[in-house]
């Protein structure tokens, strides 16, 4: 870590004084910035700078971080430990909305999720100000176009195509969209199960096109979870004791099929594309499972909880109770992993096998 430190700080220093080209090299080898794309799962605080009824800027929201910055768990997020895990100095991806992700900050990398985001721009509608993927992609232009200015367009394109692009979507266009007890807010009246996920699917193969077009070529593409074991689902359809709901598990894992087969595609149709596919489905659906060998010893319900059964019924807030140890919660709220979870889950995508990530892990991409 601290040979990894030096180099970071004379990269930063030879961008300041000899100028952005002759360190392409140096950024290239040792520092792969990573931008992330996605929800609330991955949600770095950019829903602090909307007017949104989804936000996290408050306790106990971070309580294991250091304050509530907006991220939707106690702690860190999954890019959150990959990044402090390869070594990603100085600090996390910061989220783009906040006004001082600018000039040098973003030849770290840049954070685009929001919390109630989707793949389909309808999705998150009750929350009002959230940024679909389409508006994150927007943001990612103007990010690129910020770095043309600063670095050079050579420069620029270098970065672009040593970076890693995660994206974590699809979860919301479920839960906050076509399984959304509030008809007008989901599409579910208009289109069938099937329909629905052809639909999203049609739609993320022209953002994660138009990703690669942009220059990205180092693509994760996290695939949507078990949903229907979440606090709030469990709570939604009332499953038997110790199961999921199983209609959104299904929706969830018919997506997934879908999902896989796109990144194959693109990986075989986009020049130098190298695409990832992340199955947390099968990693989280794992440790729901067999939870107690993991060190757990909660996994149905919320640690920040108010209401229900499984603590699911009211989002975490001011008012809510804190389980005394968040390690031995599988969920933190009634949507997220805790920091424990989301720890477990980040080691298996950076160091796991082809059952865990296909068809090569975290660190192998970040090291081509």
């Amino acid at each position: 870590m601290a040979s990894f430190s030096w180099h970071c700080l004379a990269l930063e220093l030879c961008f300041a004084i000899i100028g952005v080209g002759l360190c392409r090299v140096c950024y290239a080898r040792f520092y792969p910035a990573s931008f992330v794309f996605g929800d609330s799962l991955v949600d770095a605080g950019n829903n602090n700078f909307l007017i949104s009824l989804s936000k996290a800027n408050y306790l106990p929201n971070g309580i294991d971080f250091g304050m509530p910055s907006g991220r939707y768990t106690n702690g860190r997020t999954i890019p959150d430990i990959i990044g402090q895990e390869l070594g990603g100095l100085p600090g996390f991806s910061p989220p783009y909305l906040d006004p001082s992700t600018k000039g040098a900050a973003v030849l770290h990398g840049v954070n685009y999720a929001s919390g109630g985001g989707g793949i389909l721009n309808f999705t998150g509608k009750v929350f009002g100000g959230r940024l679909s993927l389409d508006a994150q992609l927007d943001n990612l232009a103007n990010t690129q176009q910020d770095l043309i200015t600063y670095a050079g367009m050579d420069a620029t394109r270098d970065i672009f195509h040593d970076s890693i692009f995660s994206i974590t979507m699809g979860a919301n266009d479920f839960i906050n969209n076509y399984l959304f007890p509030i008809k007008e807010f989901s599409l579910r009246p208009l289109l069938t199960p099937g329909q629905f996920t052809d639909a999203m699917i049609s739609k993320y193969r022209l953002q994660l096109t138009r990703l690669h077009e942009m220059g990205a070529r180092k693509i994760i593409v996290v695939n949507v979870g078990p949903i229907g074991c979440i606090p709030y689902l469990r709570e939604l359809y009332s499953p038997p004791a110790d199961e999921c709901a199983a209609q959104p598990n299904q929706l969830a894992q018919n997506f997934n099929v879908l999902l896989r087969g796109l990144v194959s595609e693109l990986s075989e149709n986009l020049p130098q594309a190298k695409f990832v596919y992340a199955d947390v489905y099968r990693i989280v659906a794992d440790i729901i499972q067999n939870y107690r060998s993991y060190g757990f010893e909660v996994a149905d319900s919320a640690c920040c909880f108010m209401l229900g059964k499984y603590g699911g019924l009211i989002p975490c807030g001011l008012t809510s109770k804190v389980c005394p140890d968040r390690s031995k919660y599988v969920f933190w709220d009634p949507y997220h992993p805790s920091d424990a979870t989301n720890q477990i889950i980040a080691k298996r995508l950076l160091d796991g096998g082809p059952e865990d990530i296909y068809p090569i892990n975290i660190r192998q991409l970040a090291s081509l």
